[in-house]
């Protein structure tokens, strides 16, 4: 898949989140080192992640709940996943197409973190997992992002509310998962699909101006399964009432061959300024992904530096 609209940015890459050698472009794309264990939380900072663990699932293959070409993880995959967020290591790491609490606890376990997952009669759920001693409140979901009608054969994920810590360092956070089918369009495009995913970008735009009236620093993440950019009408849209950063902005993503993210860390508000430069990551998987179902996507992150 090649971006159209976005052609025109600069080939700039984020350094895969793998220590002992950088990232040096495309022939790296299934390459990761050495596993390290869990590195501790960094006094004053915090690692923002968000990761889509492509319907991350037991259930079993022809649940009528589930598309007929999909299939439970094995006990292998799971724990071959549970290696991966143990290397990444994050504080906060939103979660996307996750079907139970008890199957992101396998993969960030307690007493490390804390696992709060949308309340959605769905199997692609949305979840944060949060590492332990940080203070957490829990808003109720923005359900409004499901735009469909009560009686629709299906309906789309609700956007997870919440803040961490307190004080000067508060951060109100909204994971998301948005509609997908609409990648790269302009203003007047009339695809379904494009017209959903701008009703839940109103949505969005609605709670980021709530958070903007009172003041506070917040971040917007997970998968928006669009093609952000400055230039794009939809971020311009979630913009109207104040400057946010994107913090994947005018990055090709490793795990994606070069394509553009759509993946991504919005920030808003004092936010904005605790985002230590250069510090986007994306954790690549090793050739073993090949045999082993592990995700179509790659965990994102990003550190902010507190006040």
């Amino acid at each position: 898949m090649k971006p159209s609209r976005h052609s025109s940015r600069p080939e700039v890459r984020p350094r895969p989140d793998t220590p002992g050698r950088p990232w040096r472009g495309p022939l790296c794309l299934l390459l990761v080192l050495t596993l390290p264990a869990g590195a501790a939380h960094a006094a004053g900072s915090l690692k923002l992640s968000t990761w889509n663990l492509d319907w991350l699932t037991v259930r079993a293959q022809g649940d009528a709940a589930l598309p007929a070409d999909v299939m439970p993880r094995t006990t292998g995959e799971m724990d071959r996943l549970a290696q991966y967020a143990h290397a990444l290591a994050p504080d906060i790491a939103a979660l996307e197409e996750i079907d139970s609490a008890d199957l992101a606890a396998r993969l960030f376990p307690a007493p490390a973190y804390h696992i709060i997952i949308s309340g959605d009669q769905v199997v692609q759920k949305v979840a944060v997992a949060i590492r332990s001693g940080l203070q957490i409140e829990r808003y109720p979901d923005v359900t409004a992002l499901d735009v469909y009608p009560p009686d629709a054969p299906r309906h789309l994920r609700s956007g997870l509310d919440l803040s961490v810590g307190t004080g000067a360092d508060r951060l109100r956070l909204l994971v998301v998962h948005l509609k997908a089918g609409c990648r790269d369009s302009g203003p007047r495009e009339r695809k379904p699909a494009c017209r959903t995913l701008l009703r839940q970008m109103a949505v969005i735009q609605d709670w980021i101006m709530e958070r903007q009236d009172e003041g506070e620093a917040f971040a917007v993440l997970g998968d928006f399964n669009r093609l952000l950019a400055p230039d794009d009408p939809a971020l311009r849209t979630l913009a109207e009432n104040g400057p946010l950063t994107l913090a994947t902005a005018d990055h090709a993503s490793p795990c994606a061959q070069g394509s553009y993210f759509i993946d991504h860390i919005i920030l808003g508000g004092a936010a904005r300024g605790w985002l230590q430069p250069d510090s986007l990551r994306v954790m690549l998987y090793r050739a073993d992904a090949a045999t082993t179902r592990l995700s179509d996507h790659c965990p994102v992150s990003v550190r902010l530096l507190l006040p």
